[in-house]
């Protein structure tokens, strides 16, 4: 009867995230566009199923991913084999991402408009081993305790000065590549990972020590696929590069490849085939966590039905979502985008960009996950609602920023290493219980929400102005939605410091 009622609630709060995205999409239809979206049942259709989707994965996760992560780490940081640890830590970064939809696509779409020059496989393989061995790092910095201000710093130095030299067909590609690494079931896995192992080991805080994990996955892959843009593009000559696709038509011929089944024994068939190919994604982290807890450390999962039963609901879920973002939103999305930069002005674009941005940040199910660790890590110090709001902000700031980037056509380089500038200033000013957070906020807000809506925009932009690249100016827009949240949620913390009474100060 509880799960019910928990259940319940999760649809309300669910309703309640999804309500910003409906606001948006309704006002710019009948007020700005003052036209009727073709389908719109569907959408109303799709929308519903959603707001399920969502609920059936957050409690999923309560029964299933957050237990077993939390286990896992207890189990290994009592046997106290740091091999072991690492050894648990590149397994799970690198099976998390090897199989994740959103890197397969960038990789694919990459691989298509650079001409060959970039190899999909070998991207996805290269971002895989990055996050995995950057997850065993984190594991070491975790049990050694120390601070993320000189990883995250020294990091990003590293970055911008990779970004100085890379080729300018890499770096949006690049800083894309790192954000797609977190999707809404790794990013509460790894995060579980760290947050077990902080609370596990004494000396440790659950919010100083327990997050970063997911920093450091998103801002490694941006130096290795820098750097084998630096490989690729000094062998010789570029290939020209391919001609503007058309978001649009991107999207028709990924279509075009799965046949469209007829009737409903069509219709049911190909639920289920979608339903497999979900399972297939998250399979290679089932196989990570049955290995490790029967092979290694040879006990039961305790309440083994809970845990299959939340893994089940997780799948289910994930699916749900999907499938109702790409009856309910997306098409309504990618034409929206269309029709506004055919307008006069570019003025509702940018409104756009804002309005969008702050909405899907809203509706993020791994954001959702992560503001209620990080409410329960702050034992009263921070609250979830507020993490939502400020990153959401951050995102609709920093999708306006990128917007701005490829309406005058300037290089990416200079925006991002400006942007990471300013971060660096702020780990070093910010409380230092806020750093790991605030970075692993800016990776959370690049999942199954935002990723497709914003890479949409950004290729739909880069192919209807005239002089735009779609490999050069059609990715980055996802760096952007990482960047500015973790700025707006350090400045918080900094005027919160500051403006906190004396004998409250951390």
């Amino acid at each position: 009867m509880n799960g019910l009622k928990d259940f319940l609630h999760l649809l309300q709060h669910s309703f309640r995230n999804l309500l910003p995205i409906v606001v948006v999409v309704a006002f710019f239809q009948a007020i700005v566009l003052q036209t009727v979206p073709d389908g719109l049942g569907s959408m109303v259709a799709g929308l519903l199923v959603v707001v399920v989707g969502v609920a059936l994965f957050l409690q999923g996760l309560e029964l299933g991913i957050f237990p077993i992560g939390k286990n896992l780490s207890n189990a290994f940081a009592k046997r106290g084999s740091l091999p072991l640890l690492m050894a648990f830590g590149f397994a799970l970064g690198f099976s998390a991402v090897i199989a994740e939809p959103a890197l397969i696509a960038v990789a694919s779409q990459a691989e298509t408009i650079s001409a060959g020059r970039v190899d999909g496989f070998t991207l996805r393989l290269l971002v895989a081993t990055s996050v995995g061995a950057v997850v065993a790092l984190g594991v070491v910095r975790t049990i050694l305790g120390h601070s993320l201000h000189w990883y995250m710093i020294i990091g990003y130095l590293l970055v911008v000065t990779v970004t100085f030299f890379a080729p300018e067909e890499i770096v949006g590609l690049a800083y894309d590549s790192g954000g797609v690494t977190t999707n809404i079931v790794t990013v509460p896995l790894i995060a579980s990972l760290g947050i077990g192992l902080a609370v596990s080991i004494r000396g440790r805080n659950a919010l100083a020590h327990g997050f970063g994990l997911v920093a450091l996955a998103v801002m490694v892959p941006m130096i290795s696929v820098q750097l084998y843009g630096v490989f690729v593009y000094s062998l010789g000559a570029a290939p020209a590069l391919a001609a503007a696709q058309p978001a649009a038509g991107i999207a028709q011929a990924a279509a075009a490849a799965i046949p469209e089944p007829a009737g409903m024994l069509g219709a049911l068939t190909g639920m289920l085939v979608d339903l497999l190919t979900m399972f297939r994604d998250v399979a290679p982290i089932i196989v990570v966590i049955l290995f490790f807890q029967y092979g290694v450390i040879r006990k039961p999962i305790a309440h083994l039905h809970k845990v299959v039963g939340g893994f089940v609901m997780v799948i289910v879920g994930l699916y749900a979502f999907v499938i109702g973002l790409k009856l309910g939103l997306f098409p309504v999305g990618r034409a929206m985008a269309e029709q506004l930069v055919a307008l006069d002005t570019y003025t509702w674009v940018y409104l756009f960009a804002l309005s969008i941005g702050f909405a899907t940040t809203m509706a993020e199910p791994a954001l959702i996950a992560i503001g209620q660790k990080a409410e329960e890590a702050g034992k009263g110090r921070l609250n979830a609602n507020h993490i939502r709001i400020l990153v959401a902000i951050g995102v609709a700031i920093g999708i306006t920023i990128g917007v701005h980037r490829i309406i005058t056509g300037d290089s990416i380089h200079y925006y991002i290493m400006g942007g990471y500038a300013l971060v660096i200033a702020l780990t070093w000013l910010a409380p230092k219980y806020i750093v790991p957070l605030a970075f692993d906020l800016g990776g959370v807000t690049t999942s199954e929400v935002t990723v497709p809506l914003v890479t949409a925009l950004g290729i739909g932009l880069a192919t209807n102005i005239e002089g735009r690249n779609v490999l050069i100016d059609g990715f980055g827009l996802i760096a952007f939605a990482s960047i500015f949240p973790i700025v707006t949620v350090m400045l918080y913390a900094l005027y919160a410091e500051r403006f906190k009474p004396t004998g409250e100060k951390t």
